[in-house]
């Protein structure tokens, strides 16, 4: 099974979560935007990734992706959206920030797969793969 069923037990094992938000659009332009919550020695941070959609059938490495903001450093990858003290406060955070859905969050680089699925779908604008509606509240880019 591709989803966790204890989300906030891997943060607290010291595991990064994330899930795939989907698309996004800026002038003449296509991305994709995925949400982590990485755990740190003294809290948990809520990141949103937001990448230019150059994938294609073999290549789904997110990490690898230039940034959808251009004037973003590598080394800056990413934009922390919030922090918490705890990792249930942490899941929260995401999900009101990003509109994530609490069955959705997978462990680190796995989102690269919800990624794939999305290629492999046709790239659809209103819903992943398996038809639920993509995110629409908060920041996404």
């Amino acid at each position: 099974m591709r989803y966790l069923t204890e989300v906030a037990g891997a943060l607290k094992r010291g595991r990064p979560v994330e899930q795939f938000l989907g698309p996004v659009s800026g002038p003449g332009r296509i991305g994709v935007s995925y949400v982590e919550v990485r755990p740190t020695k003294a809290a948990y941070e809520v990141y949103v990734h937001t990448v230019e959609d150059v994938g294609h059938e073999r290549f789904f490495d997110l990490v690898e992706f230039p940034s959808f903001d251009a004037d973003q450093d590598e080394e800056e990858f990413g934009r922390l959206v919030a922090t918490a003290e705890d990792a249930s406060t942490a899941l929260a955070a995401a999900e009101e920030v990003t509109g994530a859905l609490p069955g959705r969050w997978v462990n680190e680089s796995i989102v690269q797969d919800e990624y794939a699925d999305f290629v492999r779908a046709g790239r659809p604008a209103d819903q992943s793969h398996d038809g639920h509606p993509w995110p629409s509240r908060g920041v996404r880019s």
